[in-house]
């Protein structure tokens, strides 16, 4: 902070203010220095790894971009079908977790729709997508995107995917069908950030 603030001039609050919304929006991360001393220790901020700088990431993108050009080319229904895909996607996803974690059957009927919710969400942190929230998780905003190039140019089959990928997961983690159908993911609708709303709008007030 104090090195920030004496290479750009300005106060230490506002170099906080702004760091404060880079680490909320995925682009840098606070950590505590180790204690030395009396005193609370301080702390340590660092630019976040750019998701998608590392090879394996290039290649699973380069990938997923040829498999979403074939779904669009080939599929009568691509948006349907990369929902169906996304769907089974994060159903698994939510499988291994839950074995990683050791969490029996009996789990998802004794979770409640906001912990579900905010699970689906921890989930799509994991995989990149940067998510910011409120408290009921009713709208989450995605600030980044593993796969933005091939989003960019075939987002009927690459955002269908993430939004069946964001169902699936509530199927699996015991969420009401009828209630994640209603899921909406609205790409690039807000400045630097897609838009997913997970409550319909007859539901909103659960």
């Amino acid at each position: 902070m104090a090195a920030l603030s004496a290479q750009i001039g300005q106060h230490p609050n506002t170099i906080r203010e702004h760091l404060d919304g880079l680490v909320s929006g995925g682009l840098v991360v606070r950590t505590q220095a180790v204690t030395q001393g009396r005193g609370r220790p301080a702390w340590l901020y660092s630019a976040a790894r750019a998701v998608g700088s590392d090879h394996e990431s290039r290649e699973y993108a380069a990938l997923a971009s040829v498999l979403a050009e074939h779904i669009g080319r080939t599929s009568p229904q691509p948006g349907a079908d990369a929902i169906e895909a996304g769907r089974m996607w994060g159903r698994e996803l939510v499988r291994e977790s839950q074995l990683s974690a050791g969490e029996g059957s009996g789990t998802a009927r004794s979770r409640s729709a906001v912990a579900s919710r905010r699970m689906a969400v921890a989930l799509l942190d994991e995989l990149g997508f940067a998510p910011s929230t409120d408290a009921r998780v009713s709208v989450v905003r995605l600030h980044r995107c593993p796969l933005l190039e091939a989003a960019h140019r075939n987002p009927e089959v690459v955002c269908s995917v993430h939004l069946g990928l964001v169902r699936g997961a509530l199927d699996e983690l015991g969420a009401d069908p009828g209630r994640t159908e209603g899921i909406a993911l609205r790409p690039f609708s807000e400045p630097g950030a897609c838009r997913l709303d997970m409550l319909p709008r007859s539901t909103a007030r659960q």
